[in-house]
């Protein structure tokens, strides 16, 4: 089974998360939606009110393969801990690809997950 965690603190959660959902849920058998937690950065919403947001547009979306779950970890350990295959970013330009590039390979190297990058819309 393939299964891709799709981490950040979706705060807010944007059309371009979204999208980012949608493609991955036509490539992977489950999608996890893993949204990161730092206690050291003040959100502007509550995680657990952003976790129901998401599963309402998951549902109104049709999507049916993927799930939301809350973590304070590091991501590639809530991936592992969830039985992820692969970790997926978005990116929406250059600079995000040679950002999140860097962030993939010290990811690799800690954890064996490769890196999917979805362009996000």
């Amino acid at each position: 089974m393939k299964i891709g965690f799709y981490a950040g603190s979706f705060d807010p959660f944007t059309n371009g998360h979204l999208h980012v959902i949608k493609v991955s849920s036509q490539i992977f058998d489950k999608i996890i939606i893993g949204i990161g937690v730092n206690t050291s950065k003040k959100r502007r919403f509550d995680k657990n009110i952003m976790k129901t947001a998401i599963e309402n547009t998951l549902k109104s979306e049709n999507i049916t393969n993927a799930t939301v779950i809350t973590y304070s970890n590091l991501s590639v350990d809530a991936a592992i801990e969830n039985n992820a295959n692969f970790l997926i970013r978005g990116i929406r330009n250059g600079m995000d690809y040679d950002y999140e590039e860097n962030i993939a390979l010290i990811n690799e190297e800690i954890s064996s997950l490769d890196t999917i990058y979805v362009r996000a819309r």
